[in-house]
This record gives structure tokens, C-alpha cells and sequence, in this order.
């Protein structure tokens, strides 16, 4: 199996805004972006089982041009809450790296 590392080059949490987390995966090239893309690995029902949340409120964009996918959710607490883990939801992405992807075709 695979890793997103093995598809992506950079992959990303943070903020957009104290309301909601966004993440970023750059693909490595055009094969990589379109097997990624092509296996849906990275939608609504991964995003609300990891983070606990309503599929209703994720947004995933895939950016073939920029050979990205963009996903962007409410965060669990507000930014700044006493509550919140993670202000600048740097490492929100973590849970994604032990994900297993199809190899590489």
C-alpha cells in the first residue's frame, strides 16, 4: 500500500479563518494528480469520520491545473477557545498520513 506522501508532494492543514480548517495536497506530477483524483480516497465521508463533523458542511475542490485537492471543513472549536488543541490547526493533517492508498498504477 500506499501513502499520501507517495502521491503528494506537500500536504497541508491550517486555518481559514477561526471557523474552519482547510487542507492542502500538491501532487507530485499529472499521473500522481489524476490517480489520486480517480481513486476518491479524499472525500466528504474520510474528512467527517477523521474529524467528526456532518459531510453536509466539507468542501472538496480538485484543482487539476495546480494538481491539488483543497478540502475545507468547520473546525471542532472555534480558534483561539480554550478549548481548541491547535490554533493555527497546523497539524490537523496528522491523522492522514497513516491513510493507505491504492499503489501507484
Amino acid at each position: 500500500m500506499a501513502t499520501l506522501l507517495d502521491y503528494c508532494s506537500l500536504v497541508r492543514s491550517k486555518n481559514a479563518g477561526p471557523f474552519t480548517l482547510t487542507f492542502d495536497f500538491m501532487c507530485h506530477d499529472q499521473h500522481t494528480y489524476e490517480a489520486l483524483t480517480n481513486a476518491g480516497i479524499l472525500n466528504r465521508a474520510l474528512f467527517a469520520g477523521l474529524f467528526n463533523t456532518s459531510e453536509n458542511g466539507i468542501l472538496v475542490v480538485n484543482h487539476p491545473r495546480a494538481l491539488a485537492v483543497k478540502v475545507s471543513l468547520p473546525r471542532p472549536s472555534v480558534q483561539g477557545d480554550q478549548h481548541d488543541s491547535d490554533c493555527y490547526a497546523g497539524q490537523q493533517y496528522a491523522p492522514l498520513m497513516e491513510l493507505q492508498l491504492p499503489e501507484l498504477p
